[in-house]
């Protein structure tokens, strides 16, 4: 790691480290600041950014079913996040991994991707179930990370536990994070930090620990994903939401050259104004963007229901699009077992569901044969 690209007052320092038969230089992040005074441009966009946040809690949180919007959001997320780590799977590819998950064959199977995908969106639910147990911790980092990895690529690279080996990050070193010496006392900071009383507006604070987290870089491998789950997680709770609504994965991935330059710029020049603004404006496009598309599934949920009037559906059709909004995949068996119904009245009512366009057939080749509600996955997972 080039020492000279270190300049002004950066918040941390260099240690000289070995690596092999030559000396490098590691970098040691300093505490997160207890104070922070932001700039004219920072307040403007942090009343917006807290208004937009205000305004998806409050539409989330008054609607009768509030996994209409809260689900597909995290799935989203988990697909995004991945996407920044080269892990790729379509919607329907994640759909289909959550009705009938199976164990990759090879390692060039495409389904450790899609478990992969699969397990992100797994770790994310753990978070928020261990959060109504207790605070935010090391120790509840840990676990997330276990779940992350259980079973897919990097389950060999020490899942659940810190590092005790040096790592770097690019092929060329770019940047070197800290020893395995320094990284309890640093990670002991964050936590604390985490829970001290500070003068730092909350929302902000989630920036700079997600910053500081990426920095330290504790595992040997899915500091990024657990990275992006922990500022969710930290949102939701340090700024009181209702529920955990705000994703930033999809604006980062959207914008993965700036994300990556500007979180180095905070450790190479102490540029936090920049990054903070970023992840501001983060905030202020990816709440729009979810009341956006819960707008447009609320409208097609009444579209979907007028349409059932007009053909003559029942309650159990009903029920079954209700359940499409959440989960817009559907086997025979799950509305056979939804609805307590035979076989035979299953299919039929999948098929009824497909005449009139709210399902279509997938070409995947599987069994049980999988339906899709394309209209619903493509207002909730499209960019």
């Amino acid at each position: 790691m080039d020492e000279d690209i270190f300049s002004g007052e950066f918040p941390g320092k260099l240690s000289k480290i070995s690596t092999g038969d030559k000396q490098d230089w590691a970098y040691i992040p300093n505490p997160l600041p207890i104070k922070w005074n932001n700039s004219t441009e920072v307040w403007k966009l942090l009343a917006l950014a807290r208004e937009e946040l205000a305004r998806l809690d409050g539409v989330g949180y008054n609607i009768p079913n509030y996994n209409l919007l809260l689900r597909p959001l995290q799935r989203r997320e988990a697909l995004r996040s991945s996407s920044l780590e080269g892990t790729y799977a379509t919607p329907e590819q994640l759909l289909l991994f959550e009705i009938d998950p199976k164990e990759p064959k090879s390692a060039s199977d495409p389904m450790g991707s899609w478990q992969e995908v699969w397990n992100y969106n797994r770790a994310l639910e753990l978070g928020l179930h261990l959060l109504t147990e207790r605070p935010l911790s090391l120790n509840l980092i840990r676990e997330i990370h276990r779940e992350l990895l259980a079973g897919v690529r990097g389950a060999q690279k020490d899942p659940g536990n810190f590092r005790r080996v040096q790592v770097h990050i690019g092929s060329d070193r770019r940047f070197i994070p800290p020893p395995p010496n320094e990284l309890k006392p640093c990670l002991y900071d964050l936590e604390k930090a985490i829970h001290k009383e500070k003068d730092v507006d909350k929302l902000i604070f989630c920036f700079m620990a997600h910053y500081q987290f990426e920095t330290i870089h504790p595992f040997l491998d899915g500091n990024g994903r657990v990275g992006r789950l922990l500022l969710s997680l930290m949102i939701y709770e340090q700024c009181n939401l209702k529920k955990p609504w705000l994703y930033l994965s999809a604006f980062f991935d959207k914008y993965k050259d700036e994300y990556i330059k500007l979180l180095f710029e905070v450790s190479s020049k102490g540029n936090w104004e920049g990054w903070i603004k970023f992840c501001l404006r983060g905030t202020i496009e990816q709440s729009r963007d979810a009341i956006r598309r819960f707008g447009e599934l609320l409208v097609l949920r009444n579209k979907y229901m007028e349409i059932l009037d007009k053909s003559r559906g029942n309650i159990r059709l009903n029920r079954i699009i209700e359940s499409l909004f959440e989960s817009p995949a559907v086997t025979i068996p799950q509305v056979k077992e939804m609805c307590d119904i035979s076989y035979p009245t299953a299919s039929t009512d999948i098929e009824r569901l497909i005449d009139v366009g709210i399902l279509a057939k997938s070409d995947m080749v599987e069994r049980p044969k999988i339906f899709f509600a394309p209209h619903i996955i493509d207002i909730t997972y499209s960019n």
